[in-house]
């Protein structure tokens, strides 16, 4: 749970245009926020406001996302507008459902048509809020998985809960917060969260919001590709490229390349961009990654995969073949660009003495060389970071290749047939059971069968039922 701290330096916003800021920086993790807290639909409809619309257009047929944007547009409906509703249903005897100058009526109905009864008789009005503090502290989980798992959960989680919420004290605590600093909150909505003054906009883009966010949890956050992307200016140099090409190739060095920021770096081309690659040759060792086995799952781009097989165990030979390759599609398949993925300066050489064909290399920070750097620009030879990239558009590569792995892991290290099993128990045991008995045994105890994580990762099989 957060709480008051030091003030933070402020995380200055900058002056973008529209289009600058949506090339620049991503809004997902703050249009979901957005949504959850109860932002009104109209600002989503404002192309000129930070959350996304097509967000809003997905998570309104979500059940537990509707249920925690409802449960918080009545708080901070309440919250905001307390002593004017508090009066109507003490000196007119109205209800919360009955008061819709102050109070989304539809959210009610909405909750009520999910189960969740907000409106009671002779309830005072500060209880209305502990009930719903409740009610979105038994379910704020049912909404983990909206965000990227890469989002520390229990801090995003904490900025939905009231502070001692579920006594009157805490909510009067809340209450006094929000007046003090109401316009900070953004969009004026309530949320638990630590506002100093020149914060701003803490939805800005996604960037600002989880910097913040881990900053007033005492951690730091510095995984920016995960929430920003490259400028315009690099795409329009990979534009530029693709436009004044023939026919182009990405050729890649498996060894010394990231095969999830590759597929995030494709991805975040534009389906024009990527029309114009003929295919991605993979010159892969057997000792890189699975993931460049599955790249073809992530990517409509034709992909013909290149494994290099050793004559030495410590001696790769990636690096020959694909310069050899290199110089077969542009001799003997008239290839006259090629995008080397690649941080090697091994490649020079063939950069360098290919003079008649074009090139465009993609580095990653920690692995290129100033020397290598240093000679593309002395030459005119334009080049970017594929680890600059939204690494959000590489996401899915990434689960399929761990539950694919999980899939291979347990396949190898579990071999349990329960049909074996079964045999081996009635032969052991010698029991005697009818045909019912064999099956209501089996629906019971061994389709209920449950694995248990102990905290030093030990597996062991639980019986349940019993």
């Amino acid at each position: 749970m957060m709480t008051n701290m030091p003030h933070e330096p402020q995380i200055a916003e900058t002056q973008l245009t529209y289009h600058e800021k949506n090339t620049t920086y991503t809004y997902t993790v703050i249009s979901t926020v957005a949504f959850l807290i109860g932002v009104p639909e109209h600002i989503f409809q404002n192309k000129y406001e930070s959350p996304l619309l097509e967000t809003y257009n997905t998570l309104k047929y979500n059940k537990n996302a509707c249920i925690i944007r409802n449960l918080c547009m009545v708080r901070t409906a309440i919250i905001r507008n307390f002593k004017k509703i508090n009066r109507e249903m003490t000196h007119h005897f109205k209800l919360l459902s009955s008061i819709g100058e102050y109070i989304p009526t539809t959210c009610l109905t909405e909750l009520s048509n999910c189960g969740i009864r907000i409106v009671k008789q002779k309830q005072r009005l500060s209880q209305y809020i502990i009930d719903i503090n409740k009610h979105i502290s038994d379910r704020i989980n049912n909404c983990k998985n909206l965000f990227p798992l890469w989002l520390e959960w229990n801090y995003l989680r904490d900025i939905f809960i009231m502070p001692n919420g579920l006594k009157e004290e805490g909510t009067k605590a809340a209450a006094a917060t929000y007046y003090a600093s109401i316009n900070h909150y953004p969009y004026q909505i309530y949320l638990n969260w630590v506002f100093f003054q020149k914060d701003g906009n803490i939805l800005y883009h996604d960037k600002k919001f989880v910097t913040l966010l881990y900053r007033w949890h005492e951690d730091a956050f510095t995984d920016f590709n995960k929430v920003s992307n490259v400028d315009t200016t690099i795409k329009n140099n990979i534009y530029d490229f693709l436009k004044n090409s023939g026919q182009t190739v990405i050729v890649v060095d498996c060894e010394n390349s990231d095969p999830y920021d590759l597929c995030a770096t494709l991805n975040n081309l534009e389906d024009y961009l990527r029309d114009k690659i003929s295919k991605i040759m993979l010159f892969d060792d057997a000792h890189t990654s699975v993931a460049w086995q599955l790249l073809s799952q992530h990517t409509d781009i034709p992909i013909e995969r290149i494994e290099v097989p050793r004559l030495k165990y410590d001696k790769s030979l990636v690096d020959t073949h694909l310069t050899a390759g290199v110089c077969r599609e542009f001799y003997a398949n008239h290839v006259d660009s090629f995008v080397i993925v690649a941080s090697d300066s091994d490649y020079w050489s063939v950069i360098s003495t290919l003079r008649e064909a074009h090139f465009l290399v993609m580095v990653e920070h920690e692995k290129c060389s100033g020397k290598l750097k240093e000679a593309l620009e002395q030459n005119d030879i334009f080049y970017c970071y594929i680890d600059d990239f939204y690494s959000g558009m590489g996401k899915d590569i990434k689960l399929t290749v761990m539950l694919a792995e999980m899939k291979r892991y347990l396949a190898d290290h579990i071999n349990l047939n329960v049909t074996d099993m079964m045999d081996e128990l009635f032969r052991t045991t010698r029991a005697v059971m009818s045909d019912t008995e064999k099956h209501q045994f089996y629906q019971k105890y061994v389709k209920s069968l449950s694995l248990v994580i102990e905290e030093d990762g030990t597996v062991s099989i639980q019986i349940k039922g019993k």
